[in-house]
């Protein structure tokens, strides 16, 4: 089993319907010092991949994948010096059309800054590996196929243009996708995407639906450790449940007739 970690924001002081998403820089620094003390050792979402293809790339004794979504200024101010100070490496998944903007509608309008182009050139000079995780955070099963194969493919070309550096892996916005998304995900040139599912991840896992663990700001010391070690939770691959699929095909006929009635009052 390999844990894949889901952070957002490393951050305190936050508005109230933000603070779940936003772990405080302490507690981050101390999750980060208990897995140097019990000997993690963090690898990229594309090592994982790539040991999971088989090949040259081989799993460390105690693998943890260490993922960021959305690209939030905090990344770079709180957390880098942390990941640095062990000589950990992650996954930053940045949505390209909010670099340098303030959040004021992702969260409930929360007021949160993301990186600038100069941070995130640093950031990837620094060993951590950049991904895509589409150009303005849409949930990609409700667009069209057209509008979809537009936020995965310019978010990675506008990355690989500014880092001039070969973009491999993608995160799905909000953690929604469909078979379609993910078949578009692969045409673009991503080797691996990582999903939700609230899941430990495993070397059978789908690399273009890769489980993942939230971390929220209510994860003790306690329920991170077990988090680590997976206590209570499944272990991908795993079936799609029937109701699962149900829902997915609900979203995207809900989308569609959202889409004709638009055009039908233009």
């Amino acid at each position: 089993m390999v844990p894949i970690l889901l952070y957002h924001s490393i951050s305190e002081g936050v508005p109230s319907k933000f603070r779940k998403w936003a772990v405080p820089p302490q507690i981050f620094a101390t999750q980060m010092a208990f897995l140097y003390e019990l000997k993690y050792q963090p690898i990229t979402v594309t090592q994982f991949a790539r040991a999971m293809a088989g090949g040259n790339e081989r799993l460390p004794d105690r693998p943890v994948v260490l993922t960021f979504d959305d690209g939030f200024a905090d990344f770079y101010t709180q957390a880098l010096p942390v990941l640095k100070q062990y000589g950990f490496t992650a996954t930053l998944y940045i949505a390209t059309g909010l670099i340098g903007n303030t959040n004021h509608w992702l969260y409930d309008q929360s007021q949160i800054p993301f990186m600038t182009w100069d941070q995130i050139v640093e950031v990837s000079a620094d060993g951590i590996e950049c991904g895509a995780h589409s150009h303005s955070h849409p949930q990609l099963d409700t667009l069209s196929s057209d509008s979809a194969r537009q936020e995965i493919f310019h978010s990675k070309m506008v990355l690989e243009h500014h880092l001039e550096r070969q973009i491999l892996t993608f995160s799905y916005p909000h953690g929604y996708f469909n078979s379609t998304i993910r078949r578009l995900v692969q045409v673009a040139g991503y080797t691996s995407a990582c999903a939700v599912k609230g899941a430990m991840s495993s070397a059978a896992d789908d690399p273009f639906a890769l489980a993942r663990i939230i971390i929220t700001a209510d994860a003790d010391e306690k329920g991170y450790s077990s988090l680590l070690a997976g206590h209570g939770l499944r272990v991908a691959p795993r079936r799609e449940q029937k109701r699962t699929k149900v829902w997915r095909i609900m979203r995207r006929l809900a989308a569609i007739l959202k889409r004709q009635t638009s055009y039908a009052t233009q």
